[in-house]
């Protein structure tokens, strides 16, 4: 082992900032900053002058905040070689970036990196709203976010609103009933809530039940079938996050003591097509598959092997697809930051919370852990493993698995924007109002020829609603038609 490549985490740093007044909140810059400042102390100390590398999250929360990595590169008293922000404000931006730190290091190109991200969407809608603006939902209308027009004509705008179609149509091909289904998320997500009321940084930590999360109420309200608020991303906090990494060389050098340094090991990435409709169904991720099982093998590794995991949490369906394609049980907690109910959602920097939750657990171990994370509606994924002990792993190694996420993908079908007449439910979901009233109900079907086609359901049509949503009947694969009414397309079974 060459220790001058040998990447590992010396320090992170998480902050919630919940002032009484609004007026007093930090921005994402300044959460940004305040997170790094205790990264830099848990590793020792004066780090940041060091930085070869600054890269962080893109944020939504200010828009107004441009050029983020070089004010606060100045704000630190840093001058890296290169300080960046992503692209696209992606959840699994934290991993890939930690992956590229780890590369840089190993390849001799830095020698000191850091990676944050931050958040105040509350700060920002409470700041809103005392100045008598409307808040707006800005994950709904992020102007960087590319959206069909066919597909933003029935609501399909935001993850809340496409989410349920890959549950809806995975609960079908798994066999599970409604029953079923959410049985298996109030197991997931009680734990999600159990780690987070064990720990410190995350947001929300009173814990709740199976049944309170699966059960609707006035306090948790439904969102879009068949996902209630308390299992869906609360991105409606102001969280920090960030850490260090180096090399095993300079930790020591530097006295890090080793019983405080994380091994970084090997990662893999790759994307699903960027639009849903796009996808040759929704039942399957094959870039999530290829992403967890480049992961493991990479690192000479099988599941069994893990002590933890990270597995994204913004929706119910994503770490069930991760755990089905890695066997991990259902009994066993999916996270070790609480899941973006409960630890927090502070939209792509996620992640960063995770790793150093990851960190703080495998310190002083030999233990293992892998973090999985997913940006956009399973689009972009990222895995990395994690060791409190050396791993036998050679770095710089390209993350890039496409090539086999794409051999293992099936073509999409057509798309009938115009078709009327017979079809079959693909999937579905119901979108409803902060009363819990149903507002629409949308279709994803197929035509005889195979191709996808949409259509809506109209609120008034209370008999079909309850159809699509009590669980006497599982609509996919159920014949139904499609006839245009008012310039409306409308499905009915």
């Amino acid at each position: 082992m060459d220790a001058a490549r040998t990447p590992v985490i010396v320090g992170t740093g998480q902050i919630n900032d919940r002032p009484a007044d609004p007026a007093d909140g930090l921005d994402s810059l300044g959460l940004m900053e305040a997170a790094l400042h205790r990264a830099d102390a848990d590793a020792g100390g004066g780090w940041l002058t060091a930085l070869d590398t600054l890269s962080t999250v893109d944020q939504i929360s200010c828009p107004e905040l441009t050029g983020i990595a070089p004010a606060l590169a100045a704000r630190l008293g840093a001058t890296p070689a290169r300080a960046e922000t992503t692209a696209m404000p992606h959840g699994d931006s934290p991993i890939r970036l930690l992956n590229q730190a780890a590369n840089r290091i190993a390849g001799g190109e830095a020698t000191v990196c850091a990676v944050v991200g931050a958040e105040a969407l509350r700060t920002a809608a409470k700041r809103a709203a005392a100045e008598g603006k409307r808040p707006g939902d800005i994950l709904r209308g992020s102007p960087k976010r590319k959206i069909n027009p066919y597909r933003r004509a029935f609501g399909l705008v935001a993850p809340t609103d496409m989410y349920p179609l890959y549950e809806n149509a995975c609960r079908h091909a798994w066999g599970q009933t409604l029953a079923e289904g959410q049985q298996e998320t109030g197991a997931i997500w009680s734990r999600l809530a159990a780690t987070a009321a064990a720990t410190d940084s995350a947001w929300l930590r009173n814990g709740a039940t199976a049944e309170e999360i699966t059960t609707p109420s006035p306090a948790n309200r439904p969102i879009a079938h068949p996902y209630t608020k308390l299992m869906v991303a609360n991105a409606s906090v102001n969280q920090g996050a960030g850490f260090l990494v180096t090399s095993l060389a300079e930790a020591r050098r530097r006295g890090i003591p080793d019983d405080r340094l994380v091994f970084v090991g090997a990662g893999a990435g790759a994307d699903e097509p960027y639009e849903l409709l796009s996808r040759p169904n929704f039942t399957a991720s094959p870039s999530m598959a290829a992403v967890l099982t480049a992961t493991l093998a990479r690192n000479g590794l099988a599941t069994s092997d893990l002590a933890h995991v990270e597995l994204y949490s913004c929706f119910p369906v994503v770490p069930k697809l991760a755990r089905r394609i890695l066997g991990w049980p259902a009994d066993r907690p999916a996270s070790v930051f609480g899941g973006l109910t409960f630890g927090g959602a502070p939209v792509a920097n996620y992640m960063s919370h995770a790793v150093a939750c990851m960190t703080d657990l495998l310190r002083g171990t030999d233990a293992r852990g892998l973090l999985y994370a997913n940006g956009g509606i399973v689009t972009t994924n990222h895995a990395i493993v994690l060791s409190g002990a050396p791993l036998d792993v050679t770095l710089p190694l390209d993350p890039d698995v496409q090539a086999a996420a794409d051999a293992t993908r099936a073509d999409a079908p057509a798309l009938d924007e115009d078709h009327a007449g017979p079809v079959t439910v693909e999937s579905w979901t119901v979108f409803y109002d902060r009363d819990a009233r149903p507002t629409r109900g949308v279709v994803v079907a197929r035509t005889p020829q195979g191709a996808r086609t949409l259509a809506e359901v109209p609120p008034t049509d209370t008999a079909l609603i309850a159809a699509l949503t009590d669980g006497s009947l599982d609509p996919v694969g159920q014949p139904g038609t499609i006839t245009l009414e008012d310039d409306r397309r409308r499905f009915r079974l």
